[in-house]
């Protein structure tokens, strides 16, 4: 299998302000998507949170040189959330997830990423999503890589 690197450069979302203002709870949608040799792959992240600390997330995309892998990464910069995630869900269209990890907070500085407990959520051939009763409400980076489908000869 490839690597994942970014071909023809990454599509990288602008740095969007995240919060719930006031304590709302409905959900909020960020989509990118980018085109390949077998068709476009999209990566959707939908999530609920409460607070409203207008943090910066970034989202970024992208397909392996050799086209088998596609990523999909959501995460703070700054390292570790203070928002309180009611519940999120990352979907992939266009390919089937192989690996997928989700972090209570994400490496910065000296610190090393700290991963949810694999109880707190769960992984489909398409999403990635918090398990109710069972997610502790803290979500700093999500990370994915799926296998893009192939037709050989």
């Amino acid at each position: 299998m490839g690597t994942p690197k970014e071909k023809g450069g990454p599509q990288e979302g602008s740095p969007r302000k995240m919060g719930a203002g006031g304590g709302r709870r409905r959900p909020y949608k960020v989509s990118l998507e980018k085109g390949g040799p077998e068709g476009d792959y999209t990566c959707t992240f939908t999530y609920s949170a409460q607070g409203g600390t207008n943090e910066q997330w970034q989202m970024i995309i992208g397909v392996s040189e050799d086209d088998l892998l596609f990523s999909c990464s959501v995460w703070r910069p700054q390292g570790k959330s203070y928002l309180f995630f009611t519940q999120f869900k990352a979907e992939v269209r266009g390919a089937k997830i192989e690996h997928a990890m989700a972090y209570s907070q994400a490496a910065v500085g000296g610190q090393s990423d700290v991963p949810l407990k694999q109880e707190e959520f769960e992984i489909t051939e398409t999403t990635v999503s918090h398990r109710e009763g069972k997610f502790r409400f803290e979500l700093s980076k999500l990370m994915i890589v799926a296998k893009t489908p192939r037709d050989e000869l």
